[in-house]
């Protein structure tokens, strides 16, 4: 029982610091490693000779349609909330 009303009391603490939105500060990045991969920005790979700058998403929609959208990585974005370090990485 204590360890369900524990999880839960984290749950709201973790809710509520996000709802209180991100802190002001926001780190930059040129580069983002993830699932064996590394992303560079487009405008930090210019000039180099191997660099991987462009993203994949896979959509499907209810009617198991898939699309898939390719883009240029332009800027790797950490945001941060609160105490609890809950960070969120946006890439636009």
């Amino acid at each position: 029982m204590y360890q369900v009303y524990k999880l839960r009391e984290n749950v709201v603490v973790t809710l509520s610091s996000l709802s209180l939105g991100p802190e002001r500060k926001v780190k930059y990045y040129n580069e983002y490693f993830i699932n064996g991969q590394v992303f560079h920005i487009e405008e930090y790979g210019k000039g180099r000779k191997t660099y991987n700058s462009e993203v994949c998403v896979k959509r499907s929609t209810s009617n198991e349609f898939e699309a898939n959208f390719y883009r240029k990585l332009k800027q790797v974005i950490e945001l941060q909330y609160d105490k609890e370090h809950n960070k969120v990485f946006l890439f636009k």
